[in-house]
């Protein structure tokens, strides 16, 4: 699972980034223009409302709630100081995703019984694509927060965040994170459409091999179970 978030340029226009990204597979796209106005965000985005529609592609805007549910996209991705997720899905409905922040293992514990759609953790590592940054979680903190959050019982999905290139995606999804988000890497490759196709493939594999791990731990499971019953 990718998501792209958008960020300022002076290569490429807003739209012309999604459509990079979405030519190379993405399907699952924020808008994120922290400093524009309401009426240059809502320019923007009907830019790319139209890319994403084609694509058959998830949009979500960083914040906005109200402009999220006037222009009909599918939901909203909330930081630490934006509106109250509780709100927000009261404003805009049981069907929209809703997405939060998350800089450690009791951030996301907090949201424990509440019918969230994915956490956004980070920052993986240093990125110039965000001001004021947390503590770097790095592989370790992932893999400690994956664990803690998964012996809790909850299954809500971490999206890791943060400085995440190509090749860190093999060693980023081993710690049991079920996506990533990236902005910079794409952005700044040399060709964002291949290096998109590249970063999916990665997933892609990567996906692969925990399937392939969880078929594994339930049949020695079934194995040993049924080895207990004879």
């Amino acid at each position: 699972m990718l998501m792209y978030i958008t960020h300022p340029s002076d290569r490429y226009s807003i739209a012309e980034q999604v459509q990079m990204v979405l030519e190379g597979g993405c399907k699952w796209i924020q808008l994120r223009l922290k400093d524009a106005s309401d009426e240059e965000f809502r320019q923007t985005a009907s830019e790319i409302i139209p890319l994403c529609q084609e694509n058959s592609a998830f949009l979500i805007f960083d914040d906005r709630v109200e402009l999220a549910m006037e222009m009909g996209v599918h939901g909203v991705h909330l930081g630490k100081n934006d509106m109250n997720p509780l709100q927000a899905r009261e404003t805009l409905g049981a069907e929209a995703i809703i997405g939060v922040t998350a800089n450690t293992g009791q951030d996301i514990l907090r949201y424990k019984g509440w019918d969230g759609d994915y956490v956004g953790l980070g920052p993986f590592r240093y990125t110039t694509t965000k001001s004021n940054l947390a503590p770097l979680l790095g592989l370790e903190g992932y893999e400690k927060i994956v664990k803690a959050v998964r012996s809790a019982d909850m299954l809500l999905p971490i999206v890791a965040i943060g400085g995440i290139t190509l090749e860190d995606i093999p060693s980023i999804m081993a710690t049991g994170v079920n996506g990533v988000a990236m902005s910079g890497a794409i952005l700044n490759a040399p060709d964002p459409v291949d290096y998109t196709r590249k970063v999916i493939a990665a997933l892609n594999k990567a996906a692969g091999i925990a399937d392939a791990e969880a078929e594994k731990e339930v049949e020695a499971r079934n194995e040993k179970a049924a080895e207990e019953a004879q």
